[in-house]
């Protein structure tokens, strides 16, 4: 533990300064989710002034009761590595003594609410008042800071990477701490765009309308109510952004209302001289145009589906000893050969192909591999290992490695539960034997196995379907090869073979051309499925390239148990706990 602390003005003094103000960041580990009933494991903190680090606080705490298996997985905190720690009721007073007195520091916390509500919890147990620090909450300002086409969420470990954070959340509370300063740093540099510079400003930064707002709102003027496109245009015509909603004038509206403070959307606003609109039949065409508009025109205030080329996917190789291979892009892809995708980043990528290796001897070398080099090469340490049956040496014939080939072929578009039951059956022994952290990396390979193998799986259900007629909800929608060639108002029965007909007949025309995805766009494909998920009628459905349907052991259903099992704390444990015969030690 460190601390160097200093003399700071009241807040009683209006205006001070961001840079001159002492905030301490605080994240802790836990047993649980619910003060009442769960402790505090580890407390990390960084205090910090003017950007800059001026003391860290961090220890391990004895929480007094075990640790669940599923927060020492979590978290990497045992039972054996705190029972020597202190308890909190020794630990809070030096904690206290190292944040300052609440008049000349702030408290900084991702998801606050979480954090505070165990200190002061525990403060309460040990019969001390808790100290009135103000508090902010990054996540809160992110959530009004940063929009939707920049972060999926507010996530930390989402956060961290956008802001370039040097320290990575790990679920270690020094390390998360570290974090949060570096996200901390990069919202106050966000808002300071909107004039914010004061610990006064920082806090009362509300709901209020920008001169920019209240100067434009001219341009709301004869808005349509329906569906469709709005695209906040610039001085020379340029498009900066793009949107899409079930009612363009309401939707627009918001942006210059006082409920919008998010720095980026309100500079974009400053720039706009003018709002186009493209109204549309249905909310659903709505938003495939959205996706459509924004890939061809990539405005710079959209993030989302504007550069889908430089997705990264999985794909069997096309040669005799085919190998698993990252690629940028879908277009060199084959159903025949193998592919899966799209994933988030390289890093998901390669623990999805790593949780095949872990299951399969599928060659992992990056050689061609002929009949001269087969003469020339020796087996690499993998052979060594029975991790590969070396077919750089001859080792193994055409004949077996095909049969391998076609494994993995299945476990990417067909069957992928085989790969769930091994790498469970590994996880289950690695946590029998108490190794939390190997047993995690796993589950972290499989997770990103599902994810993007599931991606892949959805897409090619719809992808080789020429044509679907569905009613989803109020809407009717033709759609083929995975695009959407036709929407329309849902009519009344009488008149629905004449609305069919005649989207059939208006209907863009979509050529098969034996690519993985006809429609050339995966995003507009991924979005018809979740939007198929909630289909009320199929009115007609050609099916002569295969059954509309997806693999009934496929990587869907690994990635919903992942999810449900994920869910809370309680069913972590429960899962943890299936893996091995007996209750795990942490």
């Amino acid at each position: 533990m460190k601390s160097q602390d200093s003399i700071q003005g009241s807040f009683d003094d209006l205006g001070t300064a961001l840079s001159s103000a002492t905030f301490v960041v605080v994240d802790l580990e836990t047993t649980g989710g619910s003060p009442e009933d769960c402790a505090i494991t580890e407390i990390g903190a960084v205090k910090i002034r003017g950007g800059e680090v001026i003391g860290e606080f961090q220890t391990l705490i004895n929480p007094g009761t075990g640790i669940p298996p599923f927060i020492a997985v979590l978290t990497g905190i045992t039972d054996a590595m705190v029972s020597e720690a202190p308890k909190i009721e020794n630990v809070l007073p030096t904690f206290i003594e190292f944040c300052g007195s609440p008049e000349s520091t702030i408290l900084v916390a991702h998801n606050a609410p979480f954090d505070i509500s165990f200190l002061r919890a525990a403060m309460m147990r040990s019969g001390r008042p808790w100290p009135k620090y103000r508090v902010l909450d990054t996540a809160k300002i992110a959530r009004r800071v940063l929009t939707r086409d920049e972060v999926p969420n507010n996530k930390l470990s989402t956060l961290a990477p956008f802001f370039g954070a040097d320290s990575q959340p790990n679920h270690r509370a020094l390390d998360d701490a570290k974090a949060t300063v570096d996200v901390f740093h990069g919202l106050i540099g966000r808002v300071g765009s909107l004039g914010v510079s004061t610990v006064e400003d920082l806090f009362d930064f509300s709901h209020r309308l920008t001169q920019a707002q209240q100067s434009k709102r001219h341009l709301l003027e004869g808005l349509p109510k329906g569906p469709g496109l709005y695209i906040f245009k610039g001085p020379d015509g340029e498009a900066l952004y793009i949107g899409v909603s079930k009612n363009i004038a309401s939707r627009v509206r918001s942006y210059f209302s006082s409920n919008e403070a998010r720095s980026r959307v309100l500079e974009m606003i400053a720039i706009a001289e003018s709002i186009e609109t493209i109204p549309c039949p249905t909310v659903t065409e709505a938003e495939i145009r959205e996706i459509r508009m924004i890939n061809s025109i990539k405005p710079r205030y959209n993030r989302r589906s504007k550069f889908p080329e430089k997705k990264i996917w999985l794909r069997l190789t096309d040669e005799t000893f085919p190998r698993i291979s990252t690629v940028r892009g879908f277009a060199g892809l084959s159903d025949e050969e193998g592919w899966a995708g799209p994933f988030s980043g390289v890093d998901e990528a390669d623990a999805a192909r790593s949780a095949i290796y872990e299951i399969t001897k599928i060659r992992q070398c990056t050689i061609k591999i002929t009949s001269r080099s087969m003469k020339l090469a020796s087996p690499c340490a993998l052979y060594e290992m029975k991790r590969c049956d070396a077919p750089c040496v001859g080792a193994q014939s055409e004949d077996s490695y095909e049969t391998l080939t076609q494994s993995v072929h299945q476990l990417l578009h067909g069957a992928s539960t085989p790969l769930e039951e091994e790498l469970m059956r590994k996880m289950k022994e690695l946590a029998g034997d108490e190794r939390f952290e190997d047993a995690l990396a796993l589950r972290n390979r499989l997770s990103s196995f599902a994810r993007g193998v599931s991606r892949g799986q959805r897409i090619r259900s719809i992808t080789r379907i020429p044509e679907i007629v569905v009613r989803v909800e109020d809407e009717l929608l033709l759609i083929r090869y995975g695009r959407l060639a036709s929407s329309a108002p849902a009519p009344s029965v009488e008149l629905m073979e004449e609305a069919i007909r005649s989207l059939l007949l208006s209907g863009e025309r979509i050529i098969d051309d034996e690519s993985i995805i006809p429609a050339k766009n995966y995003e507009e494909s991924e979005k018809l499925v979740r939007v198929l998920e909630k289909v009320s009628e199929v009115l007609l459905i050609d099916e002569s390239r295969g059954p509309w349907s997806m693999p009934t052991r496929g990587a869907t259903s690994i990635r919903h148990r992942l999810l449900k099992n994920s869910s809370d704390a309680s069913s972590q444990s429960e899962w943890i706990d299936r893996m091995s015969d007996n209750r795990i030690r942490s």
